[in-house]
């Protein structure tokens, strides 16, 4: 395992494989099968383990933690014109700017 592993897992259950499948968010094409949900969560960490281990041996970067990188709060969405015209007039209606109405509308689904 990696010492001070710091990247996101998750374990959901897959039906169409019928176990439980373990993943990293830093390594989206690496997952780990097994039919009982602490052992999904081992077997994928020891994967990205080796992983790691491998990337570093070869002179590759590994991927920075999600949970190491810093977020500014800013982003940019393209959404075409007629939803943007719509979002403009919700917000004026409600005396709040284009930014709280959407920020207020994903942090509903969030929620």
């Amino acid at each position: 395992m990696l010492k001070n592993d710091r990247y996101t897992y998750r374990v959901t259950w897959s039906e169409e494989d019928q176990e439980y499948a373990g993943l990293c968010v830093e390594f989206t094409s690496l997952s780990w099968l097994d039919e009982n949900p602490e052992a999904a969560l081992a077997g994928i960490r020891g994967v990205v383990a080796d992983v790691v281990k491998d990337m570093k041996t070869n002179g590759e970067t590994p991927p920075e933690p999600l949970s190491s990188k810093r977020f500014s709060g800013k982003f940019m969405v393209r959404i075409p014109p007629e939803l943007h015209r719509k979002l403009a007039i919700e917000a004026q209606e409600e005396g709040i700017s284009l930014n709280r109405l959407a920020s207020d509308k994903l942090r509903r689904q969030d929620a």
